[in-house]
């Protein structure tokens, strides 16, 4: 059983309560960890963020999200290293853990270029995140997502990216709902010891209702939440384990619903 003490409420999962009443809903919830994200951070105003979590003594497990590099032209991948720089700033200002790297994908790209452009766009970001002390974690999804949201898509492929700098500048976020299906999961997990810097859970429901916002509770579907988590232990991580979960009928829920029920999943399944 995951103890609660490291839980983190991802912003996504109740994507209807803005910052502040998000912080205001872990604080009535006893949950002492949260995971911003960038569009919530631009409507609230990041001083206003940073103040909420600081008066509320809340830890913050990661800035979702950067990334997102390749793009058609030289103007559009400019464009996206700018908007990056802008994501470090924020990570660094709310003092987070790591800034998640979703590394984007571009149909109009091919797959190799797009690969080199990431590439390229993590080696330009890493020194000036390391002047601000903020940790980039290359998250690998998916492959289903290959083609819009990210060219890394095994934890093999986000090692490799990660090994070309220092194990205290990049590393690697895992996503249950991301690498549940891998039949080197065990063996890649323990090769990512040192470089993991955030670990996420969901379940994956049978069949998947959609593609992006189906994501289910723990416990409503196939993956193993707690041996994933026992891995993840295993390679020396013990840090926050985000909830994460992309789902239209939570967020048109009771998100204090949503959150008793995630902090009951959480405890049962993880």
């Amino acid at each position: 059983m995951a103890d609660k003490a490291r839980l983190s409420l991802n912003q996504i999962t109740t994507a209807n309560w803005s910052v502040a009443e998000a912080v205001e809903g872990c604080v009535r919830h006893g949950v002492r960890s949260i995971a911003l994200w960038r569009h919530k951070i631009e409507e609230a105003g990041l001083s206003a963020c940073v103040r909420a979590v600081s008066h509320d003594g809340l830890h913050v497990s990661s800035v979702c999200r950067g990334g997102m590099f390749p793009g058609p032209t030289e103007a559009e991948r400019r464009r996206n290293i700018e908007d990056n720089f802008r994501a470090v700033d924020e990570a660094a200002a709310l003092h987070a853990d790591s800034l998640v790297m979703v590394v984007g994908g571009c149909a109009g790209v091919p797959l190799e270029d797009a690969r080199k452009m990431v590439a390229d766009g993590v080696s330009e970001l890493v020194p000036y995140a390391l002047e601000r002390g903020v940790r980039i974690g290359l998250e690998p999804l998916h492959p289903m997502f290959a083609a819009d949201r990210s060219v890394l898509v095994t934890i093999d492929q986000a090692l490799e990216l990660a090994q070309a700098h220092d194990a205290r500048e990049v590393g690697v976020i895992l996503d249950t709902f991301h690498i549940w299906w891998d039949p080197r999961v065990e063996e890649l997990i323990a090769r990512a010891a040192g470089r993991i810097l955030g670990f996420h859970v969901s379940d994956w429901l049978n069949p998947l209702p959609d593609v992006l916002l189906g994501r289910g509770l723990m416990g409503d579907g196939v993956i193993d939440n707690r041996k994933l988590r026992r891995l993840v232990e295993q390679a020396g991580y013990h840090g926050p384990i985000e909830v994460e979960i992309f789902n239209r009928a939570l967020w048109d829920s009771d998100a204090d619903t949503v959150l008793a029920q995630v902090i009951e999943r959480f405890e049962q399944f993880v």
